[in-house]
């Protein structure tokens, strides 16, 4: 049986195609009040009230504050950019036929990993979940 070049291409080309979508699908999870997507806004919002209560509880200076405020909004900007490069660059390869298909598996994939999981359970790489943050970072010390 002879395989035509895509045939022989495509788990290649899904396996590329499926990983940093990933990232992008768990990002995705949140739901506003009437069940569809999220409020950007209010998640902006809430993370900058976050990132404030960190720096507060760390004692940096409002010119340290102000400092990381740039960079996270720089960085913002740039992992938007490469975002829209990548589905642009997903669109050259897949139809959009292909992509909502590939979008599908990945959803199906993903809520069949977490019920098998549980709340508890395993996370990546065999690591124990401790859930969301779970415990502060701890300091090395080279005593």
């Amino acid at each position: 049986m002879k395989m035509s070049l895509r045939q022989l291409c495509a788990p290649a080309l899904l396996a590329v195609a499926l990983m940093p979508m990933a990232f992008s699908a768990q990002a995705g999870h949140h739901k506003n009040q009437e069940g569809y997507g999220y409020n950007r806004a209010q998640m902006a919002e809430r993370m900058q009230e976050r990132r404030q209560d960190v720096y507060q509880r760390a004692g940096l200076s409002e010119e340290q504050r102000a400092a990381l405020d740039d960079a996270h909004t720089e960085h913002r900007a740039a992992m938007l950019t490469l975002r829209e490069e990548h589905q642009a660059r997903i669109a050259e390869i897949l139809t959009e036929e292909e992509q909502l298909a590939l979008r599908n598996a990945m959803h199906e994939i993903h809520t069949e990993t977490r019920s098998e999981r549980g709340s508890g359970g395993e996370r990546g790489h065999g690591k124990p979940h401790r859930g969301h943050h779970a415990e502060p970072a701890e300091k090395t010390s080279t005593e």
